[in-house]
């Protein structure tokens, strides 16, 4: 049976199931009239193993499983071995210290029953060691739940704690820079004699607040090269050039993720601006501690290093390697590898504190080594056990067997996993060539070679290999003129044995699969907050602090009234700030499409710019409406620090079912316009996930940033939206 497509809960169950069932195949096959209460007490066995009959679990449930245990045993002759799921149970509640009674019984009862020491010693150790599986395969599938159910806990809880971080850090220098610029204002709108003083004061402090606000949103940007990528895709997608991007590396990046970001950058801007290439491939790959970055095109005639400036020594100064280079085919490559540092990323998220069962019997310790732990205790005493039931029987000296058996240990406790074939041989040798010397005696070892071939091999590999190794069992025994009941229960165990070693180094391992995912998902759920903190620092509160600079900067060349009103605008934008700086720190904010508008005049006049606008885009969904808004406000800011304009037109429209922002502004400084940028790669993540578009560029002495959103990035009916532009302005 193929679990693989199964959920990896799903899946512990389906082995621990199949473990369970195997046992009982054992015991139904020695007694068959045992199967009237052989598959009850496999069915109740279940109820510990399968969530949503935890209600189930109880006083109860031990009871009936006393009574159809010890009926199978007493009335339908079934083996004692079959007790070893009440002792499996016993052990997963707080009477777990009844099991030892549970085992002494069945050795009490198969003694009365067989009279032979041996035979009494081989099923009780039996019994012991089912009970033992039972217990183990059990909290293993709970291992795994628990930390299935928690990996979404844990994300938040990083979250969080991630941005409580980033808000103590903002408020410290930040927040600390809006309550002086505040207070400043409030200062010289009250004494109208020191207002160019203290405008003066409020200048700096704005100048130093916006600084502020830049550096640390490159970074937290720094910490990633998923957001360039995305920049990079979309420029070229706008020059038309095809894309590829291949993606080998794990985020976050660290400090290194700010370079790499650069080149990237630069090169995909130097690609945009030659103009001549049709495609483009972007390929990452991180191994042994360096990160290499290779940007390759089709549209270079030569190798040279034209638009990487400077980079090379930065990244020569950072310990790494910048190249570039022209493939046989004629394509230009440049090739970028850095070292990452180990300190770079962060600390692995803890997993949540061990817990005490519902019975009082303690859970597994904290993370997979506890999974680990359990599994190779279990097994330990399985293969311990085992060993002894072979020794029972093994003739004359038995030191050869002792040393044979301590071999098989040592190697089943290294849980021969993956494709060590010398193990694998080995294992095979210690299976069979002691035959010869100990006969029946060893038959039992078998199990243990079929353990390690399903933990190496797939399963269209394995099962044919453990089917074979069964064959070789059944006819091993029937050369040694084993009764048929005894050859039967050899074959049968080893493929008992197998499934048991099998499914405790494999729920070890499904449990450490989860236990990476969770942190996996905790760290991209905390480099995901930095990034929309970097977003919205550079978007929302960057423009904030810009316009407030440029109005304390008009202030002090005006006179006292004319000043006085520019300052109660300095109060209202400070106001603002704070709220942007609040949302930045995580609390939820939508913004106006219409408001932020009405400001973007307001500062672009200011500036001396006249502006034309008009909206027109009817209403929208609050997410919409504040993408968009943040698209606004990128431009305004590019427009005011990227141009001499003396014109800017804002519109916007309903087209194409969805909506268009269109901002055009005169005065461009440089006919390739502006390259790329950190504001622009920022909305294109934002756009993109409301399935929008957005291209920029210059033309005629002219600027244009056009942004599109569909109309299925809209929402939905009951998705709440605003009174239309046009409503709102006319």
């Amino acid at each position: 049976m193929d679990l693989s497509r199964f959920p990896i809960p799903r899946r512990a169950r389906g082995i621990v199931a199949v473990v369970f069932a195997a046992f009982m195949a054992v015991y139904l096959l020695a007694m068959p009239l045992g199967s009237v209460m052989g598959v009850p007490v496999l069915g109740l066995q279940l109820v510990w193993v399968v969530p949503s009959l935890r209600r189930f679990r109880g006083m109860p449930l031990l009871a009936v499983q006393a009574c159809a245990g010890y009926a199978a045993v007493l009335c339908y002759d079934t083996s004692v071995g079959i007790l070893g799921f009440l002792a499996g149970s016993l052990l997963l509640s707080r009477l777990w210290t009844l099991a030892p009674v549970v085992a002494v019984s069945a050795a009490v009862i198969d003694s009365v029953r067989q009279g032979d020491v041996f035979d009494t010693a081989n099923v009780t150790i039996s019994m012991v060691l089912s009970s033992l599986v039972i217990y183990g395969l059990t909290r293993l599938t709970e291992r795994v739940d628990e930390v299935h159910t928690t990996r979404l806990a844990l994300a938040m809880a990083a979250v969080a704690e991630e941005r409580l971080r980033i808000a103590a850090e903002l408020n410290d220098g930040l927040g600390h820079g809006l309550t002086v610029i505040a207070q400043g204002t409030e200062l010289a709108l009250a004494e109208p004699p020191r207002t160019a003083e203290v405008i003066g004061e409020v200048v700096i402090t704005a100048r130093a607040a916006l600084a502020d606000a830049r550096t640390a949103s490159a970074g937290y940007r720094a910490m990633s090269l998923a957001p360039e990528i995305t920049t990079a895709r979309a420029m070229l997608s706008s020059a038309g050039v095809v894309a590829e991007v291949r993606v080998g590396h794990t985020e976050p990046l660290g400090l290194a993720g700010a370079l790499l970001a650069t080149v990237l950058r630069e090169s995909v801007t130097e690609i945009v601006r030659r103009g001549t290439a049709r495609t483009c491939v972007i390929e990452t790959e991180e191994a042994d501690g360096r990160m290499s970055l290779r940007v390759t095109d089709d549209g270079a005639r030569t190798a040279a290093d034209d638009g990487l400036g400077g980079l090379p020594r930065q990244v020569s100064d950072a310990g790494g390697v910048l190249t570039t280079g022209l493939t046989p085919g004629g394509h230009r490559t440049v090739t970028v590898t850095l070292p990452v540092p180990p300190e770079t990323r962060p600390a692995p998220v803890p997993p949540p504190d061990g817990q005490v069962g519902a019975w009082g019997w303690p859970t597994l310790l904290h993370g997979d080594q506890a999974a680990y732990t359990v599994s190779v205790a279990v097994l330990a005493s399985v293969v311990m056990g085992f060993s002894v039931k072979a020794l029972l029987y093994v003739p004359g000296n038995v030191v050869p067997a002792v040393v044979c058996l301590a071999v098989i240990v040592v190697m089943q406790l290294r849980s021969v996993n993956g494709r060590r074939m010398w193990a694998l041989t080995l294992m095979t040798l210690l299976t069979y060539l002691p035959v010869l010397a100990f006969g029946r005696a060893w038959l039992g070892i078998a199990g243990f070679l079929a353990g390690p071939i399903l933990l190496a091999f797939p399963a269209p590999i394995a099962w044919p290999l453990v089917a074979c190794v069964m064959t070789s069992v059944a006819v091993i025994g029937s050369v040694l003129g084993l009764p048929l009941p005894d050859t039967v229960n050899f074959t049968v165990s080893t493929l008992v044995t197998g499934l048991v070693v099998y499914g405790l180094v494999r729920l070890a391992q499904l449990v450490k699969e989860l236990q990476n995912a969770r942190e996996e998902l905790a760290r991209s759920a905390v480099l995901e907050e930095r990034l929309r903190a970097a977003r919205d620092l550079h978007d929302l509160l960057g423009h904030s602090l810009a316009a407030i600079l440029l109005k304390c900067e008009l202030a002090r060349r005006l006179d006292p009234e004319r000043a006085r009103a520019e300052l109660l605008d300095v109060l209202a934008m400070t106001a603002q700030a704070e709220a942007d700086l609040r949302a930045v720190s995580g609390e939820h904010r939508d913004l106006s499409l219409t408001a932020e508008a009405g400001s973007a005049r307001s500062v672009l006049t200011a500036a001396g710019i006249e502006v034309s606008l008009g909206l027109a885009h009817g209403a929208l969904p609050a997410e919409v409406e504040t993408a968009l808004s943040a698209v606004l406000r990128e431009a305004v800011t590019n427009v005011l620090r990227h141009s001499a304009a003396r014109r800017c037109v804002i519109e916007t429209l309903p087209e194409s079912g969805g909506v268009r922002l269109r901002v055009r502004n005169d005065g461009v400084r440089s006919p390739e316009g502006r390259r790329g940028s950190s504001g622009i790669g920022n909305l294109t993540t934002r756009l993109t996930s409301l399935g929008g578009l957005m291209s920029a560029g210059a033309e005629d002495g002219w600027f244009e940033l056009d942004a599109h959103v569909p109309r299925g990035g809209l929402g939905g009916p009951g998705t709440p939206a605003r009174r239309s532009g046009a409503e709102a302005v006319r």
